[in-house]
């Protein structure tokens, strides 16, 4: 491991294990809070501010939907008391039940009722569109900023992590939007439609309504306050479980090799116990919501019973009014607990915004002033006094300087932590450096655009990449626009050929997802293939065939050999015997030049290189021997 890697490891988050694991569904948790409400609500509103007119249009008719609702009771109120006075008319002899009055009152109600569906079903075809078009251009957003982001970030950031932004952090959002702002609105409005329905009414039944209140908040209170603790509780077990899942799935074979299956076993036994045990009390203390509510509404429709019956028989209100005054009580307790929820759900949104935002507000890489592209240059490199280091404080390299005429092939060779990955990446401007320079053709790496610059470079690295996909369209990958024949030449010319045509499928086998159905030498050779289609101008090759076997190495750096011909290629390699033929070779010693020279040359200066070939020499024959 390099001096940089060490570094990155020390300050990347210790992984998961199964006791806390970032499995699959490790994401936001009910509630999880957000650290500046107020400030990702602003965030959030001025990202909306696209879609105002839709947002418009969805509080307009959430608004008239619950207007039209909260008339509807009214109105039958009347109709209820036409037939009551109809009935007592003819029961008196005086009259009788005026049905075509009560028609048309139960018309104009079903008017009403339509028009609040109609409404309803308007609001949330609109903010459904809403919710999905904000994902959509907050996933869009999220994989622009990937590529404007420094490559320091993603070697910092969990990779977990940055999927959970992306997938359930999005998801949450979105949903939450959903279902959190129309419920606030028409919560909000109902209650103030109501009140001031139940006052037109009668104020004395809406103050023995509203006295009721504050029983239902201070039990509501209760009840949240409990099962918050147990909902989090199972959130997080719920994070180990699958985390215990997903290591064991992905490490399958390693439980099984180890024998560590009853273990395993036992370890999921006790989490999921601790999940059973949290999860039934979340439901079970959660669930007595309702019940308490029915009855502090159960109490409410008895008092207003009461004293209506008093306020009748007074002949103050009509018993059509009653019946709606009951039926507003209600819908007045219903918001309220509704509100209740959606605190919460708008809690869980602003969180996952504040996770989005914070991920978009991450610092990008610095423009790009280009004054030159990468085709008026010549392929030749100089590095001079070249100072870098990851933490500013811990330079990595410290004053690195070399030259490297066009079409040479240059060997970095050293210890681990030397600091050879990282002049790759410093040449590639995945980092700049802190103070030197780096220079194609004589021009500073840093007056080419990155695309450019970076197009110039064919890559092999030790850490295989393959997607999900076919051979064919792996290899296809170093040039999108390859033939067939094309692909099957480069394949040819990496020696991937063979092993291909024995597959099932041939160039149109599917590699699966991690790519564990072909072995790792076989991966290596897929993207030496790859590299050998792009025929780039300049090669880096980092331990290119540290996973085949000797005989097929043989094979590949004669083909290797073939490719650099021409090129300036740059060769990072721990297995010395693979870099003999190189036109120069450096030898770095904690960030500097050491030596300088050929394999000949290093070999009879009797120094580090020396040792460390002699080293590796008499490790081949000791392992020959043995």
């Amino acid at each position: 491991m390099s001096a940089q890697e060490n570094e990155v490891a020390a300050r990347r988050p210790p992984r998961r294990g199964p006791m806390g694991g970032h499995g699959p569904g490790h994401g936001m948790m009910p509630g999880e809070k957000a650290k500046d409400f107020k400030g990702t609500l602003k965030k959030m509103i001025a990202f909306m501010g696209r879609f105002k007119t839709s947002v418009a249009v969805v509080l307009a008719f959430a608004v008239g939907s619950t207007v039209f609702l909260i008339v509807g009771p009214k109105v039958l109120s009347t109709a209820t008391t036409e037939l009551f006075n109809g009935i007592v008319a003819k029961i008196g002899g005086t009259g009788g039940i005026d049905f075509d009055s009560i028609a048309r009152i139960l018309l104009f109600a079903l008017g009403l009722y339509l028009l609040s569906a109609a409404c309803s079903f308007v609001q949330g075809w609109v903010m459904s569109s809403v919710s999905q078009r904000t994902c959509y251009e907050l996933r869009k957003s999220i994989a622009e900023k990937i590529d404007r982001m420094p490559m320091g970030y993603f070697e910092r950031a969990s990779t977990g992590d940055v999927l959970s932004r992306i997938t359930n952090d999005v998801d949450t959002l979105g949903q939450s939007l959903n279902q959190g702002v129309t419920q606030l609105v028409t919560s909000t409005v109902t209650i103030v439609g109501v009140l001031a329905m139940m006052l037109s009414i009668n104020p004395l039944m809406t103050l023995v309504t509203v006295v009721i209140l504050p029983i239902s908040f201070a039990l509501i209170a209760v009840v949240v306050k409990r099962s918050q603790k147990f909902f989090l509780a199972q959130q997080n077990t719920l994070g180990e479980i699958n985390g215990l899942v997903e290591e064991t799935f992905s490490g399958h074979a390693v439980v099984r090799a180890f024998n560590r299956e009853d273990d395993t076993v036992e370890r999921f036994g006790e989490t999921n116990a601790r999940l059973y045990e949290s999860a039934w009390k979340s439901q079970f203390v959660s669930g007595l919501m309702q019940p308490i509510m029915n009855f502090v509404g159960n109490l409410g429709y008895v008092a207003v019973a009461v004293t209506g019956s008093f306020l009748a028989v007074q002949g103050t209100i009509t018993v059509g009014d009653i019946q709606a005054f009951i039926q507003y009580v209600k819908n007045f307790t219903q918001p309220i607990t509704q509100l209740t929820q959606v605190s919460n759900v708008l809690q869980q949104m602003a969180a996952a915004a504040e996770r989005i935002f914070e991920f978009l507000d991450e610092p990008e890489e610095e423009p790009d002033h280009a004054t030159i592209t990468s085709s008026q240059v010549e392929c030749e490199v100089a590095f001079d006094h070249v100072h870098f280091g990851y933490d500013p404080a811990k330079p990595v390299i410290k004053d690195f300087s070399a030259r490297v005429t066009e079409g040479q092939t240059v060997a970095l060779v050293g210890p681990t932590g030397a600091g050879k990955t990282t002049m790759v990446k410093l040449l590639m401007r995945f980092y700049d450096v802190q103070s030197g320079s780096i220079k194609i053709g004589g021009h500073d790496i840093r007056d080419f655009a990155r695309d450019d610059l970076r197009s110039m470079f064919g890559m092999v690295l030790q850490d295989t990449w393959l997607f999900h996909g076919t051979i064919r369209d792996n290899i296809r990958y170093g040039k999108l626009d390859a033939t067939d024949e094309e692909v099957e030449e480069a394949a040819k010319a990496a020696y991937a050929h063979h092993f291909i045509q024995t597959l099932p499928q041939g160039f149109d086998t599917e590699i699966n997802e991690d790519a564990s159905n072909i072995s790792q030498g076989q991966r290596q050779l897929l993207t030496i293939a790859r590299a050998i289609l792009a025929d780039r101008r300049m090669l880096i090759l980092d331990e290119a065939t540290s996973s085949v076997d000797t005989r097929t190495e043989e094979r590949i750096q004669k083909a290797m050999d073939n490719l650099m011909a021409g090129r300036t290629s740059f060769v990072i390699a721990h297995r010395l015997s693979t870099i003999r033929n190189a036109d120069l070779i450096l030898v770095i010693r904690d960030g500097d030049i050491v030596e300088q020279g050929t394999h000949e040359e290093l070999l009879a200066l009797g120094g580090f290189y020396a040792e460390l070939y002699n080293s590796q020499f008499a490790e081949t024959m000791d392992g020959t021997e043995g």
